[in-house]
């Protein structure tokens, strides 16, 4: 009886592979063979790599399984594979390559291979053709620097990938360039390499001439890799079970308070796990981290001005340098007069164009270069000749970019744009009141008197500086409350007294204060008596002489917040305007709700209206009952027959007719012949 093809050892190389992971010195034998082989199959291939061999395939990844086993023999096999790959990838047979990169990947996850001369070879394979190879070794380059950070910072590797991957981006390879940039910001949003030298590699692909670079850049510092994000969800929905799979899951079954512990605490382990999964993102904290954001954003817009690519990539250029100026305060003033020649209503993407606009404004540019913005908007859209939503877009743009830069709006421009609060489109009516209520908590000064409302505290105290004009303080601005409590305290309170002839031996206490809410009333109330000055003095003192609790900034919010609620001392009272309290937190981004609010939804078109229409009707036959036969070859009875027929044909028919409606004369007749034939059957 011969021998089974799966006994002879020297043959079977995944038979032999798993006895030597059991017991290496007992088959070194049969390993010294098969290695011999692999050398003179590499020798041939050396001949010719060109041309595929199956048969080295299958021994690089035998030696590769069996690497740990027998260190010393191949000690130098990691290093020949490196080498036959930089020296013949270009020419190696695709499954060949694939081979060998898997072997190399193989013997780096046993921790045979220093990862970085490893990853610097990979990223040089980010040349070849490959697609299925560069997708391979784009997810090992990641998977691999992730572990090789795991546990702390690895500086030492991070710096020299890093730097290997800056002369990356300007490879002239497109193709591995752009893998290169991947990599880094994949990486970026793993939290992995989230420091300033990765940021300021990548702000060197915003000027590329490949754009896809280009892109793939902008989309980084914009937040906006919409792709990727909805790639990641698929990938995260199809790695494990979601909460739906395991609410049914332990639901179908008989319910029971052990089926509901199982419940959730399948719940909180999925929940554990997504979190591992999800790197956290911060949308905007790549701007921050840019070394020089005035020389990049000068860079930038000379790239934009002499820029022939689409109009969509020129405007995620303008995005991004109107960030960077409202993110960073900086001075680039040839970019308002270049964004205001998109500034008109036919012009495509406008909304997004004067978003870029009120992004762009801060209070540190000169007003009169703002203000020309401002007036260009205004003569461009807050015009009776546009619709009501061009004007709507044009109002709420100026109250965006007058509330970044208070300064940027004339006292005549805002005037003239109140008057609309009475307009008959209701978007630019509330639209201009929502204007008017931002300049009587910012300025109310420049409003028209019957505009300003009801004066309040904080109102009257409201007043924008002037431009350069420094706005600081000495003081916390409401901590005059401490003090008047302090005093109250020390005036108002009544020692404890034993009442000594009360029969009861327990000896009650009687205590009499008033309560906290009274006592506050009681300060407001002095508060607003109280002249200005006073009131800074006291605040200094304050801020000076003690540290501040959290409930102690509790009661200096409480009491600003009731400076906006109570009325202004009436005229009598002497107060002089002080400058205002700490400005209102504006936000570092807009939206684009903001620009293109309407308070009303437009009136639809006829278009419009009827697809709405054809869209909610329903097929009326699937509430028709349906009346099936038993047998689908049966015959049909005449009256299901009548009801096909054409009605000419059955105009004369008794049915038909009997359903018109009879005559009198008809009836009579009909009558007629009733009794006479009744009379003669009783006869």
């Amino acid at each position: 009886m011969s021998a089974r093809n799966n006994n002879k050892l020297p043959g079977n190389l995944p038979q032999l592979q798993n006895l030597i992971k059991r017991d290496p010195h007992s088959y070194t034998e049969e390993f010294l063979q098969q290695y011999n082989h692999y050398l003179s199959n590499v020798r041939i291939f050396k001949l010719q790599p060109d041309k595929p061999s199956k048969e080295l395939s299958e021994l690089v990844m035998f030696l590769a399984q069996v690497a740990h086993c027998y260190p010393e023999e191949l000690s130098n096999f990691a290093q020949e594979l490196k080498e036959l790959l930089f020296s013949h990838h270009t020419i190696l047979n695709s499954d060949l390559r694939m081979t060998f990169c898997k072997a190399l990947i193989l013997l780096r996850n046993k921790n045979l291979l220093n990862p970085t001369s490893l990853l610097e070879l990979f990223f040089e394979l980010l040349r070849c053709q490959d697609k299925l190879l560069r997708k391979t070794l784009y997810l090992h380059i990641v998977t691999d620097i992730k572990n090789i950070n795991a546990k702390h910072k690895n500086n030492k590797v991070n710096t020299v990938l890093q730097n290997f991957m800056y002369t990356m981006l300007r490879d002239s390879n497109p193709i591995a360039a752009k893998m290169s940039l991947d990599v880094m910001i994949e990486l970026y949003k793993r939290n992995i390499w989230n420091d300033a030298k990765t940021v300021n590699v990548i702000t060197t692909a915003c000027f590329s001439k490949v754009t896809k670079i280009l892109v793939g850049a902008l989309k980084f510092f914009l937040g906006k890799d919409i792709d990727e994000k909805n790639d990641s969800d698929l990938d995260s929905e199809d790695e494990g079970p979601t909460v739906r799979d395991l609410t049914v899951k332990f639901s179908t079954g008989r319910k029971s308070s052990k089926n509901k512990k199982k419940l959730e605490k399948a719940l909180k382990v999925l929940k554990k796990h997504k979190k591992k999964k999800k790197a956290e993102v911060f949308n905007f904290s790549a701007i921050h981290l840019i070394h020089d954001p005035q020389g990049f954003a000068e860079k930038l817009f000379k790239e934009l001005e002499g820029s022939k690519e689409r109009f969509e990539v020129k405007m995620m250029m303008m995005d991004l340098i109107s960030r960077l100026i409202g993110i960073h305060e900086l001075f680039l003033f040839n970019f308002y007069p270049f964004i205001q020649r998109f500034l008109q209503p036919h012009q495509r993407e406008v909304t997004k164009i004067l978003l870029y606009a009120a992004q762009a404004a801060h209070q540190l540019v000169p007003p009169e270069i703002v203000q020309t913005l401002v007036m260009t908007i205004a003569n461009n859209f807050v015009t009776d000749r546009n619709s009501g939503e061009v004007m709507t877009v044009g109002i709420n743009t100026i109250k965006e970019v007058s509330a970044r830069c208070p300064l940027a709006i004339t006292e005549d421009l805002l005037q003239d744009l109140s008057q609309y609060k009475t307009h008959k489109d209701k978007n630019v009516m509330m639209s201009a009141r929502c204007l008017i209520q931002l300049f009587r908590t910012m300025n109310p000064q420049m409003l028209l008197k019957k505009d300003r409302g009801k004066p309040t505290e904080a109102s009257m105290e409201a007043r924008i500086n002037e431009y350069g004009a420094l706005d600081s303080k000495d003081y916390i601005p409401g901590a005059e409350v401490l003090e008047e409590e302090r005093e109250e305290n020390d005036d108002g309170w009544e020692s404890a007294s034993i009442d000594e002839d009360d029969d009861d031996d327990e000896g009650w206490i009687d205590i009499h204060h008033s309560s906290d809410e009274e006592q506050q009333k009681e300060v407001m109330e002095k508060m607003k008596s109280m002249p200005t000055e006073e009131r800074k003095a006291k605040a200094a003192i304050v801020s000076a002489s003690r540290l501040l609790t959290q409930d102690d900034f509790k009661k200096i919010r409480l009491a600003q917040i009731a400076k906006e609620i109570d009325p202004a001392p009436s005229k009598s009272q002497k107060r002089t305007i002080e400058e205002s309290s700490d400005d209102e937190s504006k936000g570092e981004l807009l939206s684009l709700r903001n620009i293109e609010r309407l308070h009303k939804k437009p009136k639809s078109d006829k278009e419009t209206r009827l697809a709405t229409a054809m869209a909610g009707k329903t097929e009326r036959s699937e509430f028709v009952r349906k009346r099936t036969k038993l047998n689908p070859f049966a015959s049909t009875t005449n009256q299901d027959k009548r009801k096909n027929k054409n009605f000419m044909m059955m105009r004369y028919s008794r049915n038909v007719r009997s359903k018109g409606k009879r005559s009198f004369r008809d009836k009579q007749i009909a009558l007629r012949d009733a009794l006479l034939k009744r009379k003669k059957q009783l006869k």
